[in-house]
């Protein structure tokens, strides 16, 4: 029998269905997981806690990062669900290409609110079956196989179980639940600052473009010195967006923080906002072809770039990244900088060899001692190092892509997911559009 720790909810819990698949967050690894999942014939379900999928492609951010490499000849190392992902934002005039402003590599922008129709369009038709509104609570488990989760909503605690669990969390909640190990904000190494987004309306781009980043980051400088204005970063970038006279920001940092502390991330969101309405007051104030613009969409929460990494069959180092290392069990590429957003005023950016990737290998989502579940995301097996670079939402899709197709295929055989072939599982990834291997790759 399925044992769980919330023994005294056992009378008040209901019975729901089993899927071959079961996935626990509908971020950008959460989605791409239940998708091709369920692509791959399996029968999926994916539980999320807010009323839409995307998590923070919809919520935070409305740019895909990760799909080409930074340098002089960019090349395309994401594709597969990601793809058709793009292409529905296309399909729907409400995507666009441009260069990052730090030169990471060409960043796809898109409309956060088409977004969610496209994730949901796609789930939809692959047959992934949603259940919105819901909060994971606890695990199932028999020893140490994980065999589904507890969760909750508005009807109250029930149980959901699957032949293989999928923790795309991000903050591997389910992980943590069902006893893996990992190395988080307790354990007292650095983490990521915390960014709250938000929009402006009313911008002349044209001349809002015209200031390039070294003139806006000495306009902040110079905001700072007068006195005025409370800039914790002085850098940070706007950029254009698919919507006439709306751009987009990245530049607030709330620092020191736990995400998995509850009050902790209650105290940032307020600062969050906080530092946003500041921004927005600076960029009217004192940048070219904001003086009419408008604060008008914060990011629904927080922006959280690193909470807790498990610890997997493998663990994805720095020197692995800026070594450019290939992988036997590789599931997906990375060629994006190691981009740690500290607690300073500035970000740090150590960049790979020019045009260079790194393999992410398959061990790095599954988890050392726990059985029956899978990764995907950033809640993935790597040091603080190379989380800073695999984070991209390209790479999570990626990630979510493989962990999905490995689940569905270790569904299929009756077996747990660290045995399943690696050759065939990339063998399907690569049908479905997956860059593995270094003839995969394409020119951008």
């Amino acid at each position: 029998m399925d044992n769980t720790s919330l023994g005294i909810y056992t009378t008040r819990v209901r019975d729901l269905w089993t899927s071959d698949v079961l996935v626990i967050g509908s971020g950008s690894a959460g989605a791409a997981a239940a998708i091709a999942a369920a692509q791959q014939g399996a029968s999926v379900t994916l539980i999320e806690r807010y009323g839409f999928m995307g998590g923070t492609s919809t919520q935070v951010l409305d740019t895909f990062y990760g799909f080409y490499t930074p340098g002089s000849a960019p090349r395309k190392v994401v594709g597969g669900v990601p793809d058709q992902v793009v292409t529905g934002l296309q399909d729907r005039s409400r995507v666009l290409f441009r260069p990052n402003t730090y030169g990471a590599g060409q960043g796809i922008t898109y409309d956060p609110e088409t977004l969610k129709v496209v994730w949901e369009t796609l789930a939809m038709q692959a047959g992934v079956r949603l259940v919105y509104h819901t909060t994971f609570v606890d695990v199932l488990r028999i020893g140490s196989h994980v065999t589904g989760v507890v969760a909750v909503g508005k009807g109250g605690f029930f149980r959901l179980r699957g032949k293989v669990i999928i923790d795309a969390s991000g903050d591997a909640d389910v992980a943590a639940a069902a006893g893996a190990l990992y190395e988080g904000p307790a354990d007292g190494g650095p983490l990521q600052s915390l960014t709250t987004t938000f929009h402006l309306i009313n911008v002349d781009v044209a001349q809002a473009r015209a200031v390039k980043k070294d003139e806006l980051h000495r306009l902040m400088q110079e905001a700072v010195e007068s006195g005025r204005y409370e800039l914790p970063r002085r850098e940070g970038s706007v950029h254009i967006t698919p919507l006439e006279g709306v751009m987009a920001t990245n530049m607030t940092r709330v620092g020191d923080v736990d995400p998995t502390d509850p009050l902790a991330l209650t105290a940032a969101e307020v600062e969050g906002r906080r530092q946003a309405f500041e921004y927005a007051r600076f960029l009217r104030d004192r940048v070219p072809g904001y003086e009419h613009a408008e604060l008008a969409h914060l990011s629904h929460q927080i922006g959280v770039r690193e909470s807790r990494r498990i610890y997997g069959q493998y663990r994805l180092t720095r020197e692995d990244v800026l070594g450019a290392c290939k992988f036997e069990d590789a599931i997906a590429k990375c060629g994006a900088p190691i981009e740690e957003h500290h607690a300073g005023s500035d970000t740090r950016w150590q960049y790979l060899p020019d045009g260079e990737t790194y393999d992410i290998p398959f061990r790095v989502l599954v988890p050392a001692v726990v059985e029956g579940l899978l990764v995907a995301g950033r809640c993935l097996s790597a040091d603080h190092d190379a989380h800073a670079s695999v984070r991209s939402m390209g790479q999570c899709m990626a990630m979510g892509q493989a962990a999905g197709v490995a689940a569905s295929l270790a569904a299929a055989h009756s077996m747990p997911p660290h045995e399943v072939n690696i050759k065939t599982l990339q063998q399907r990834l690569r049908a479905m559009g997956a860059v593995i291997h270094e003839e995969d790759v394409q020119m951008a």
